[in-house]
């Protein structure tokens, strides 16, 4: 999660919420043969992927349905606003769109909250629903069996290196760690023997809220294990798992990052603004030798997206996270990814639907993962060879859907991952030992969770 507001975001968060409600007008009902579309609009202005491919299927499924419209309702803010926003909106009929655009993160909490439609009457029915792969199809069920979002792809996380300062480091171009060791090595390596960048990349702290606990924690977690458990929640006995060795382990890591200054100056790293560095200024500029990040990053260094950077590809290498001590399955990585979803109180849930089945076709649905660098879900599509070699990298993150693993997406997960930024920040800036920010986060964890805790 971001850092808390400060009273001029909360005063936007109003502001906006407010130029929502009026944009939804007198809400969905007002017309029967108008869909109402409500997506996150990018907060730059250079980056209007979404926006152009929403503009084609409006004119596609216009052109297919005659009489029928399609009313695009951006919603234009930073992430945690973007949510307030949208349940919001999702409160009462004169303002719920038909159509609305979820985080896998926080989905589960509008589903409790009885804001989002079960869409299982018609996944039923509809045979482009068997193309997707088990957990994509997981990534919007709910712990009541249904499922309220129909994914539009998702992603994936490994290690992005520099060629170029692992060439003056001495280390291989195809370079591939085996274990948490080896990456750490590395980037020993690299401190030695190439001044004035920036050796590894872990993010952490709750400035960076999600990308933290998803990008920099949980890829650390998930590997600790024999990779058949989730070593965050235990589903057998519906509890979530206490700071425990595993905890520990990965905490210990980021720790070694900081302490031994193989990370970004603290400062930065604490910088809620540090990602978008990372994405536009370091990497490009070759500042940055090892990256721990996901499979999007490609989408800001295309041609018109804001950053562009032709050369990445040759300047840059992959390599999959390693397990802890390379133990099997060898390697982790996590997923998440957004859905489109039906609002309860929305008028024209039909509408709504036939224009999902318009967005995933397989030819439309292929389009929008090459367009937002994002990773097929769908079986027929992640085995195109058009999807395959449409852009560097998509086979590698592709390939890696085989072993990620999607967060317990409960409605306590997002205290849960705060609490988790906040063991990691304690870490980061040497104000806490491991076992000290590990027990802090056993007592966050009782009070995020009502006490639903296990210890293993």
């Amino acid at each position: 999660m971001p850092v808390r507001p400060t009273a001029a975001p909360l005063l936007l968060a109003t502001l906006l919420t407010a130029t929502a409600l009026s944009a939804c007008g007198s809400g969905s009902g007002s017309d029967p043969d108008t869909v109402k579309v409500s997506f996150k609009q990018s907060t730059d202005n250079s980056i209007r992927v979404m926006d152009t491919y929403l503009g084609e299927m409006k004119k596609e499924f216009e052109k297919a349905n005659p009489g029928k419209k399609v009313e695009l309702v951006p919603i234009k803010a930073p992430d945690s606003e973007y949510y307030t926003k949208l349940q919001q909106m999702l409160r009462s009929p004169k303002t719920a769109p038909d159509l609305v655009y979820e985080d896998t993160f926080l989905i589960n909490s509008d589903i409790t909250s009885g804001y989002l439609k079960p869409l299982d009457p018609y996944l039923d029915k509809w045979p482009d629903w068997n193309q997707f792969v088990d957990t994509a199809q997981s990534a919007a069920k709910a712990q009541d069996g249904k499922t309220y979002g129909v994914p539009d792809g998702t992603d994936t996380r490994g290690l992005w290196f520099d060629k170029g300062i692992f060439k003056k480091a001495g280390l291989p171009a195809d370079w591939q760690p085996k274990t948490w060791d080896e990456v750490l090595a590395a980037a020993r390596t690299i401190k030695a023997k190439v001044p004035g960048v920036t050796p590894l990349n872990v993010y952490t702290g709750k400035p960076a809220g999600e990308a933290a606990t998803m990008q920099g924690f949980e890829m650390l977690l998930y590997g600790t294990g024999d990779g058949t458990s989730d070593p965050l929640y235990d589903t057998a006995s519906k509890k979530w798992i206490a700071g425990n060795q595993a905890f520990k382990d990965a905490l210990t890591f980021v720790h070694t990052v900081y302490k031994e200054k193989l990370g970004p100056d603290v400062s930065d790293a604490l910088d809620p603004n540090f990602p978008t560095n990372v994405r536009g200024e370091l990497m490009p500029k070759g500042k940055l030798g090892i990256n721990l990040d996901g499979s999007w990053l490609p989408q800001d260094w295309l041609k018109g997206a804001g950053h562009e950077w032709p050369e990445w590809s040759q300047k840059l290498g992959l390599a999959y996270m390693p397990t802890q001590t390379g133990q099997a399955p060898g390697k982790v990585s996590m997923s998440g990814g957004w859905t489109w979803s039906i609002p309860a109180k929305a008028s024209n849930p039909d509408l709504a639907f036939k224009f999902i089945e318009t967005m995933q076709t397989k030819a439309n649905a292929q389009k929008w993962y090459i367009a937002n660098s994002g990773i097929a879900v769908r079986k027929d599509v992640a085995s195109d060879p058009g999807y395959v070699k449409a852009q560097p990298g998509i086979k590698f993150f592709t390939d890696l859907v085989a072993s990620t693993h999607y967060r317990p997406a409960y409605p306590a997960y997002p205290k849960v991952s705060t609490a988790i930024q906040e063991a990691m920040e304690g870490v980061t800036t040497g104000d806490s030992s491991v076992d000290k920010a590990a027990s802090g986060y056993d007592e966050e964890l009782k009070t995020a969770t009502d006490n639903q805790v296990i210890r293993k």
